[in-house]
This record gives structure tokens, sequence and C-alpha cells, in this order.
């Protein structure tokens, strides 16, 4: 308890030394030009949130220990580093030496990056740094929505990433959970997406940003997730264009890509709508908390790349939607014109049976009265009559003349 109180008054120390220096800072800049401070702010957000942008031509400030990757799927691997005033100062090789090195520093800042972190790593960051057990409990089993929760000074944030895998043309999904003090930001991935290591890298090699605190990592956190959209956006774009030319080329296996497709653009409506929501709650609390300004400048972006995403997400499924239609209206044609070249077929094949069934009874009337006189019993009355071939003949003739014309007259023939 001693140390935790310790602890907060070491906050409200470094609180009060950020507030002096914020002022500080402001007095020395009333005598400078307004337009070539706010182009200057804009040029540090550009060169640390554009992955594209032309680096400063001012080199980074030196840094100790440079960051290491963060693996994608490996377990319970910890990235911990120190910062003061935007730069790395040191790079702990456990938890344990990163809180003892955060007590020694207190106006330095924790990132700590975890991923898929045991339930013992998740209880000593939750003892260090007080956080609520429903959020380390969320953090444990992942599968959560996208969500903003504020405990107390900690903020937890839960966002799905997304990328788009082009050899099966399909979007993986991942999981991120962020936590968010006045000292310290905590990541736990669930998944490969997004690549923190990246966002560290940026955030470093820009430190007028970084100093900012861990309100400016948690926003370049959300810019960078937002911007993993845009790849799946176009490459989800790209397998509906297929899907429409496969549609109307009658491919038997479109409906299987249709469905699956639905339930990727599910998914993703469920990861970029509550985002939006989010981002207005932090909006909302600008003025409450002090936030920086060019924060709220690069928070409200992050809203309109958000919106713009989830407007195209929702254009996907109900595109989608008609495409499964027409694709079943296609179908439905196809089978009926089909069932109709049966019934025809069958119509004809009948016409021909009728036809041969006719001709069968006509010949089978001869051979049945030709077989009967052809026994050749002694006692048959007409075998020795002098008019009994002839009367067998025209009895022949007369048998297949009135099946003939029986059959004649009902269109068998």
């Amino acid at each position: 308890m001693s140390e935790r109180r310790a602890r907060s008054a070491s906050k409200d120390t470094r609180a009060t030394r950020a507030t002096r220096a914020t002022r500080a800072t402001r007095n020395q800049e009333d005598g400078k030009d307004a337009k070539e401070a706010k182009e200057a702010r804009k040029s540090v957000w550009r060169r640390a949130l554009a992955p594209q942008a032309t680096p400063s031509a001012r080199p980074p400030a030196p840094r100790p220990d440079p960051p290491a990757p963060e693996p994608a799927d490996v377990g319970s691997v910890v990235q911990a580093a120190l910062y003061r005033d935007g730069v790395r100062v040191s790079t702990p090789a456990s938890l344990a030496d990163t809180f003892r090195e955060l007590r020694e520093q207190p106006d330095g800042m924790a990132w700590i990056g975890l991923a898929r972190p045991t339930e013992a790593e998740l209880h000593s960051l939750a003892a260090e740094f007080d956080l609520h057990p429903l959020a380390v409990e969320d953090a444990m089993e992942a599968h959560q929505r996208p969500k903003l929760e504020r405990y107390g000074d900690t903020l937890f944030v839960v966002l799905r990433a997304a990328r788009y895998l082009d050899a099966p043309e399909e979007v993986d999904f991942g999981e991120l959970h962020v936590f968010v003090g006045p000292d310290f930001v905590i990541t736990v991935r669930h998944g490969a997406a997004p690549d923190l290591s990246a966002v560290r890298r940026r955030m470093e090699d820009t430190p007028e940003l970084l100093k900012l605190g861990a309100e400016a990592v948690l926003y370049a956190i959300l810019d960078s997730v937002v911007d993993g959209y845009v790849p799946v956006v176009s490459g989800v774009q790209n397998d509906i264009d297929e899907i429409e030319t496969e549609v109307f080329r009658g491919d038997p296996e479109v409906s299987r890509r249709i469905y699956e497709l639905s339930r990727e653009m599910v998914e993703f409506q469920r990861a970029t709508r509550p985002l939006v929501g989010m981002l207005h709650g932090l909006m909302a609390g600008f003025a409450k908390y002090g936030t920086d300004e060019e924060l709220q400048r690069y928070l409200r972006d992050v809203a309109d790349h958000v919106t713009h995403t989830s407007e195209r997400v929702d254009g996907f499924r109900q595109a989608l939607t008609d495409i499964l239609t027409v694709n079943a209206t296609l179908v439905t044609q196809q089978q009926n014109a089909e069932m109709r070249a049966l019934a025809e077929a069958g119509f004809e094949q009948n016409e021909e049976i009728k036809k041969i069934s006719s001709w069968a009874a006509i010949l089978f009337a001869p051979t049945l009265v030709g077989t009967i006189y052809g026994m050749n019993f002694d006692r048959m009355p007409e075998l020795h009559w002098v008019l009994g071939y002839p009367f067998a003949i025209l009895l022949m003739a007369v048998v297949c003349t009135s099946l003939y014309v029986i059959f004649k007259r009902k269109d068998w023939l």
C-alpha cells in the first residue's frame, strides 16, 4: 500500500512537472509565427503516421537499443521498452525489470507488447498497474467485440484488426487489447494482425510525437488498425468483381464463394461499425481529459477513415446480397430451361415410342394369323379348305388396315 501511495505521489509530481514544462514551452512559442508552428506540427504527424511518407531531413534522436520485431504467431512473447521524452532509454528483459525501471524513472513511460500472454503475465501486469479484473478477464479470454471502457485513469480498448490473404483469397481477423494509463501502454495481441512492431518503429522515429505520452501511442495503434483495413477493402472489391463475372458465366461454385465472402463481410462489419462510436466517445472526452490539440486532429482523421471504411463494408454486404439474388434467379432460369428441354425431349421420345408401338401392333396381327394357321394340325377346319389361303391373307389385310386406321386417328402415326 505504501508503495502504491508512493507511485501515486510520483505520478502527481510528474503531472505537475509536465504542466510546468507545457506552460514554459507555450511561452517560448509565443514569439514564433503561428503558421510556421502549425506546419511544423503537421509535418511531424505526416512523418509518423504515413508509412510511405518521406522521412524527415533531421536525423532521429539516438536510441540505446533498436526495437525488436514482434513475432506474429509466437505465444507468450514480451516486447517491453521504457521511454523518456519520446526516446527509448532501455529495453528490459522481463516484466519484473520493466516494473523496477519504471519505478526508478518517475517521468518515463513503459510500452509493453504481449502476444498471446499467459495468465501469470496478465496477473502480474494487473497487480503492478491496478488493471481492472473485468478488463483482465476479457484480455485473457479474447473473442471480444470492439469496445472502449474507462476504469479510473486506465482506458481499455478492444480492436479487431484484419488482413487480406492473397493465396486463399480470404480475410483473416486478429484481436488486439490495449491498456492505456498515465505512464504505460500494454498491448495484448491474439492473432497475426496488426504489425505493432511497425507502429513502434514509426513512433520511435518521431520522438516529437512519442513524447506526447500514452495517448499518442493509442492513437497511432488505432491509425495502424484502420489503415490495415484499406488493403482488405481493395481485396474484397476485387473478389466481388470476380464473383460478378463468375455469376454471369454460370460457374457452379460461385454460390459457395458468395456465401463465404458474405460471412467475412459480417465479421468485417462487427470489426468496423463499433469503432465509429468508440472514436466519437474518445472525441467527447477531449476537453475533460485535456487531450493535446494535434491528437484531437489525428483522432478526427481516424474517425473519418473508419466511417468511410464502415460505409464501404455495408455496401459490400448489400452488393453480395444482390449478387446472391441474381445468381439464384439465373440458376432458377437455367434449371427451368433444362427442365423444359427435358420435357421436350421426353415428348419427342414419347411420340417415337407411339409410332414404334403402332407399327409393332400392325405387324403383330399378320404374324399372329400366320402362326395359328402354320401349326399344321390335321383337324383344323380351314386347313383343307380351297379358300383357306385367300381367307387368311384377307384376314391379315383387314386386321392390319383396321389397326392402321385406328392409330392414324389417334395421331400415333
